[in-house]
């Protein structure tokens, strides 16, 4: 895996954005953590609206304060996954099965270690804003994701089942360094 860094979206990434979107609309994948990109029609409406979720007087109503980031590879500047982070759940759908964070990898780039390294990275983000621990889940079935949850120091809490879709839900503690001996 190539080196790769979280940044914040800017109109620099414009063209790789859509190309991004389009990866996955191609592919027929859903795009978690990317908010509403597939609905929006040109990068800069997606990174008005995901700026829009940065400030609780900017936020709507229905959503939560969150910062999102792309996984943007070192070597050729481009980018390989997305990720957000939901400053809280306080709110009835991500307290039950959306959690803290969401991400997606390209298609193109999968399986090469990149999801890791994101939410490693994100996971100091999450850290920094002084969350003690952070509520993570997948899909049952979605091997992959389990794995990068895992390698995080996601613990097992229980499945749960939202419309016939079965999901497992992690939590990845913080431990201060007093607490570890």
């Amino acid at each position: 895996m190539d080196k790769i860094k979280l940044i914040k979206p800017s109109a620099e990434y414009a063209d790789d954005i859509m190309k991004y979107r389009q990866d996955f609309i191609d592919s027929g994948d859903s795009m978690a953590g990317c908010g509403n990109l597939r609905e929006c029609s040109s990068a800069e409406e997606w990174i008005q609206g995901i700026q829009m979720l940065k400030h609780e007087e900017t936020c709507p109503k229905d959503k939560v304060t969150s910062d999102t980031y792309l996984a943007v590879r070192l070597a050729d500047n481009k980018i390989v996954g997305i990720i957000d982070f939901r400053h809280h759940i306080n709110h009835p759908v991500l307290s039950v099965w959306g959690g803290h964070i969401g991400y997606s990898v390209r298609p193109s780039e999968r399986k090469q270690g990149y999801a890791t390294e994101m939410l490693k990275q994100n996971l100091e983000n999450c850290k920094s804003y002084g969350l003690e621990k952070v509520l993570i889940t997948c899909n049952y079935d979605n091997v992959s994701s389990e794995k990068t949850i895992i390698a995080n120091g996601g613990e097992f809490e229980k499945e749960i089942c939202v419309d016939d879709t079965r999901i497992k839900r992690y939590w990845i503690l913080f431990r201060s360094q007093d607490s570890q001996g």
